[in-house]
């Protein structure tokens, strides 16, 4: 169901982001926004979902438009026969029903075709789920969490598969509690579960470029799977292409399995 959040203040926003409209810089200043304004953040959560319905909606009302279309040809044509040729009831019916199932059958093959030759809208988010390697989160030995009960709790529910409810909880830690990076990282690896890989795209680049964390190369991995999700091959590729040659990284081999495969079609 569509959010009730009111768009109409950042809508124009939404759009240019959307359609990539804005420049490399804006759109970066634009998810940084994001991070920092968590109304900015909900309207394009709940822009999503809105242009998420409308085009289910358009999908029907096309499917409606259609058959009011062949209702209407079928009428012309029985119409057309029935000045030319005067039938009797009966034999009227049997022309209009042979029509409906001639037509229907014209369209019928043609959907059949169609869906049959064109690209699988479902196949880049199945090849993705083969490809991708979660982070696991961090265990309840590691010295990082032992004396931090959100943290613990937050990897509690994220290990669980309650991804809403790990994020929540992580949101009520601090860098300070944490550290920046750690806070970012599993900001990003917890969206990502959610199938929100725009909102997660700003956090895990972020952790990316700081070379001095030793999250950055993991988050590297992550943030090229982003892309990938968002269909973007090319960036997706190229970073990946970083990953696959650092020997340091934790997810070479996964990267090099995604390039060697050749599964980052551009779109």
């Amino acid at each position: 169901m569509t959010s009730s959040f009111d768009l109409r203040p950042y809508l124009e926003d939404m759009e240019r982001f959307a359609d990539g409209q804005l420049s490399a810089a804006e759109q970066e200043a634009f998810e940084e926004r994001m991070l920092e304004d968590p109304e900015l953040l909900k309207a394009h959560q709940a822009y999503e979902q809105l242009t998420a319905d409308l085009r289910w909606a358009a999908g029907h009302e096309i499917l409606q438009e259609q058959l009011q279309a062949l209702d209407q040809s079928l009428d012309q044509r029985q119409q057309a026969l029935t000045r030319v040729q005067r039938s009797p009831a009966t034999t009227r019916r049997r022309t209009r029903r042979r029509w409906l199932l001639a037509i229907m059958g014209v369209i019928l093959v043609g959907i059949g075709t169609w869906l049959m030759l064109r690209p699988s809208e479902d196949d880049a988010p199945a090849a993705w789920s083969r490809y991708y390697q979660p982070d696991m989160g961090l265990s309840e030995d590691e010295p990082s969490i032992a004396r931090r009960p959100l943290l613990a709790e937050a990897m509690h529910q994220y290990q669980a598969g309650r991804y809403p409810d790990a994020l929540r909880i992580l949101q009520r830690l601090s860098p300070d509690q944490v550290g920046q990076d750690t806070l970012l990282y599993y900001n990003g690896i917890f969206l990502l579960q959610q199938d929100r890989a725009t909102a997660a795209r700003s956090y895990l680049r972020r952790v990316s470029q700081q070379s001095n964390s030793p999250l950055a190369g993991k988050a590297l991995y992550h943030l090229g799977m982003v892309h990938w999700r968002n269909k973007h091959p090319v960036e997706a590729r190229a970073i990946l292409r970083q990953v696959a040659d650092d020997p340091n990284n934790p997810y070479r081999e996964d990267a090099q399995l995604v390039l060697h495969d050749n599964v980052l079609q551009d779109q």
